[in-house]
């Protein structure tokens, strides 16, 4: 009797651990279930929250207005001959409006040479009526004295940028004319040291030890700014456009070509519209566009012809851009049009105080010389979180590499020594319809830091010749997706 009852007692164990066992297991499968569906329950209510803050975000970027007063330069001693420097009246013409409260600096029909830098003040608008054209001149010395500014990403003292504005408000660029930096093989690119852009053998550039290279080392090191004087014998280009340390920012509808470096380059600002603009220079480093640590940009209805990136969003280098620490967040481009240019919409790769709230809707990117239409670049020396990037609704027509890419080892050569890798999470592309490229999607992540939450939905990519590249990812999420009329997931 005592035996049996031992092995009544075991088997009613055995059958107690089982059910246990059982109602365990159910449970953590109950877990993963639960588990799963929440993460993809986030990463829907993630892009859906996105586009429904885009609209708010849409609200608050307002242009900025200016008092109903014109001061044409042809008052103040311009001449419209392409040969008489106009620059001492277009800086009087600017005093005065500035002094009176703001207005119009109004540049009508001609052609008005222009031997050194437009410096706008606040509450002016620099208007340049249909048919008028602003040619700058090309001595180099003519930009000086230095100006605080940055090259690539990091601060200096350097040649002045060609229209420029320094902690100003309510500033503005107008008007259906065309502003020419009239820069070529001859004049500013021969400094990069490509031969393709003019440079020869015993020229100088700014590769040389001198010149960028010390400019590099000395934001490494924490030299101030102040001390980082370079322009006169340093060969680095200026910008076109830039407003520096400004609020409510306005470039509307004029056309800029031939730039010395890149063309329209909002930094520290807030508040900033870039609308109707075309950008035509296909120089060295001529991107269109590039926002740095910037909040509340809207740019909308453009048209990018470049010779480097069509739009580059931007946040500082490697240690200068840690040290200034100021994301770009809250970017909107609309109802673009992206021809030639290395990237359709990009995002690097001076990454270094962060990136977020990046939207693209509504775009159109075809060019034969159009390498990408929307890249992610960084690499380990800019580190920088970036994190909420969604684009939809973009219609590209043939790009040469590809349509979507990431690329976290971006020049991975210089950056072998780093140690400072950045972050990339959140990313929703959608309802984007492609006809001609070697790859559809080129992701390649860190090994040590992966790319995160990457969801890629509705798409259509036609004529793509290559297999999609995945490395250093996670939590890729493919729907809805063709390749060559084939449905695609994630592997």
């Amino acid at each position: 009797m005592q035996k049996n009852k031992i092995i009544e007692t075991k088997i009613y164990s055995m059958k107690h651990r089982k059910a246990f066992a059982i109602k365990y297991l159910g449970i953590m499968l109950l877990s993963v279930i639960i588990m799963y569906g929440c993460a993809a329950q986030k990463k829907l209510q993630g892009e859906k929250q996105g586009w429904d803050n885009f609209d708010v975000l849409l609200k608050k970027i307002i242009p900025p207005t200016f008092a109903n007063h014109d001061f044409s330069i042809l008052n103040y001693g311009a001449k419209a001959d392409g040969e008489t420097d106009c620059l001492p009246a277009i800086k009087n013409a600017i005093a005065e409006c500035h002094k009176a409260g703001g207005g119009r600096v109004v540049v009508p029909a001609g052609t008005y040479l222009v031997n050194g830098p437009i410096h706008l003040l606040s509450n002016v608008n620099l208007h340049l009526d249909e048919n008028a054209v602003i040619k700058f001149g090309t001595n180099a010395d003519d930009y000086l004295p230095v100006v605080h500014t940055r090259f690539e990403g990091v601060e200096l003292m350097n040649y002045s940028p060609l229209v420029y504005a320094f902690n100003q408000t309510n500033i503005a660029v107008t008007g259906k004319g065309t502003l020419d930096g009239q820069a070529d093989n001859d004049h500013w690119w021969n400094w990069t040291g490509s031969k393709r852009f003019g440079w020869k053998e015993g020229m100088p550039k700014q590769h040389d030890k001198e010149n960028e290279p010390a400019l590099m080392e000395m934001a490494s090191k924490g030299i101030p700014v102040e001390k980082r004087v370079f322009g006169k014998n340093h060969y680095m280009r200026p910008t076109f456009i830039e407003f520096y340390q400004c609020k409510n920012i306005l470039i509307q509808d004029v056309t800029v070509t031939n730039a010395p470096f890149w063309l329209l380059h909002p930094t520290l600002s807030e508040n900033v519209t870039v609308d109707g603009v075309i950008t035509n220079s296909l120089g060295p480093n001529n991107d269109g566009c590039d926002p740095e640590s910037c909040t509340n940009v809207l740019i909308k209805n453009c048209s990018f012809t470049d010779g480097d990136d069509c739009i580059a969003i931007k946040s500082g280098r490697d240690e200068d851009g840690r040290r200034v620490n100021v994301p770009s967040k809250n970017i909107i481009v609309k109802d673009c049009q992206m021809k030639d240019g290395h990237g359709g919409v990009v995002i690097g790769s001076e990454t270094s105080g962060g990136i977020e709230n990046v939207y693209a809707e509504n775009c159109i990117m075809n060019s034969k010389n159009l390498e990408r239409a929307v890249r992610i670049k960084s690499n380990a020396c800019r580190g920088g979180a970036m994190k909420n990037f969604y684009f939809r609704n973009l219609k590209i027509g043939e790009v040469h590499e590809a349509v979507f890419k990431i690329n976290m080892i971006y020049e991975k050569e210089k950056a072998a020594q780093c140690h400072y890798p950045p972050s990339l999470s959140g990313v929703y592309v959608s309802n984007v319809v492609s006809q001609q490229s070697q790859y559809a999607i080129y992701i390649e992540g860190l090994d040590d830091k992966p790319v995160t939450n990457i969801n890629i939905e509705n798409c259509t990519f036609n004529n793509v010749q290559k297999e999609n590249f995945v490395k250093g990812a996670q939590g890729l999420e493919i729907k809805n997706t063709t390749i060559n009329g084939k449905e695609i997931h994630a592997k």
